[in-house]
């Protein structure tokens, strides 16, 4: 086999899981390849160890079943990790992602999956693995039976291990009753909500992570479509499209911000961590504000008031809303300093600016005696 030859056939084999060192919150980078005559979206994502959808929505513009040759495509395989256990098998569903994170403590592994669609949907919450079954066979659960049977498409009360099978060659049992991890027969289907709940990896993907993972193993199945994270002292935000459609993103994306901020003395870009929540593309941006910007971006915010911390009541829809919650606050004895600001269509209230954490943190605490709010603290 000449060296062209051999070449064409590593590329066309299914790539390996990614594994990165378990150093920081941000694993991985963005890649960029050159499309051939012959690829496919579904071809490159299988190949690079994505799912269908992440692809395509970072290539937008480009035909996913003839991209064309020498098309310049981007692959998001960079990735802030979930805020979890950082143990077992992770399952973020909106990202339509796997991790795992072996024995050890030194390392991550990253699958794309399928997850269930709507009206199937995949359970969130702690589990573990319960059984391993290689070459198992479907029992088809009466429902989906049900539901086959009104398509003219009945199934049989057993399906047997082979290419039929839509568990594919290895399946992990978890905790919750009827659900697995497993393999397909139609492995581009991966990185989508087609299943009836269970998750779906590429057939390499399971048998790897079937050869790793033991009985017992914990498995956190979450729901997180705003993840934040560190990687060189900067801050980064990654989202997703939500599982469920939310007027707007502007509280889950400051309460994972502000987690991710800790004690950490970082202003960070709203306007920008706002567009990122909207357009929800699936890589991680950099939404910390640059040493070098922070004067002169805080000065603006704050129009030259003295102190630097601020208090958040509350978010609307309602610009009404937002201002009868502005009156009360100013209404109280003594009373608080607040504001409405508007942006995108969502009407913030803002009190402050404070000297002190501290009297922010007063401050928070009698909005929530006076109002039962979830006040946010920010600098």
């Amino acid at each position: 086999m000449g060296f062209l030859s051999l070449l064409l056939w590593f590329l066309a084999l299914p790539a390996l899981s990614a594994t990165y060192p378990l150093e920081e919150d941000v694993v991985g980078e963005i890649q960029t390849i050159r499309a051939r005559y012959e690829d496919t979206l579904p071809d490159i994502a299988r190949r690079f160890d994505l799912g269908y959808d992440e692809l395509v929505r970072v290539n937008p513009g480009v035909d996913p079943w003839l991209p064309g040759e020498g098309t310049e495509i981007v692959l998001p395989t960079q990735f802030v990790l979930p805020r979890a256990p950082r143990e077992g098998i992770v399952l973020n569903l909106p990202e339509m992602r796997l991790y795992y994170y072996p024995p050890g403590g030194r390392e991550v592994v990253t699958y794309p999956v399928g997850i269930g669609r709507e009206g199937w949907d995949t359970p969130l919450g702690k589990t573990r693995i319960v059984a391993r079954v290689a070459n198992p066979s479907w029992y088809p659960p009466a429902s989906i039976r049900k539901e086959h049977e009104a398509q003219g498409d009945p199934l049989p009360k057993v399906v047997p291990p082979g290419p039929d099978n839509p568990l594919g060659d290895f399946a992990l049992r978890l905790g919750f009753p009827g659900y697995l991890i497993h393999g397909t027969n139609k492995p581009y289907g991966i990185g989508m909500r087609v299943s009836h709940g269970c998750i779906r990896l590429y057939p390499e993907d399971i048998a790897e992570l079937f050869s790793r993972v033991k009985v017992g193993t914990p498995v956190h199945i979450i729901d997180q479509p705003y993840k934040a994270g560190w990687k060189e002292g900067k801050l980064y935000l990654e989202a997703h499209p939500p599982l469920k459609e939310r007027e707007s993103p502007y509280t889950p994306v400051v309460e994972t911000l502000v987690i991710a901020q800790g004690e950490r003395q970082v202003a960070i870009d709203w306007d920008k961590a706002l567009k990122v929540a909207e357009e929800a593309l699936g890589w991680p941006v950099v939404v910390s504000v640059p040493e070098e910007e922070k004067a002169p971006a805080k000065a603006k915010r704050m129009a030259a008031v003295e102190g630097g911390w601020f208090v958040q009541a509350g978010a609307f829809t309602d610009p009404d809303a937002a201002q009868r919650m502005v009156e009360a606050l100013q209404a109280l004895d003594p009373p608080i300093p607040a504001r409405r600001t508007s942006l995108h269509g969502v009407h913030q209230v803002i009190a402050g600016p404070f000297a002190e954490k501290q009297k922010a943190q007063q401050v928070a605490r009698r909005m929530v005696f006076h109002f039962r709010v979830e006040p946010r603290i920010f600098q």
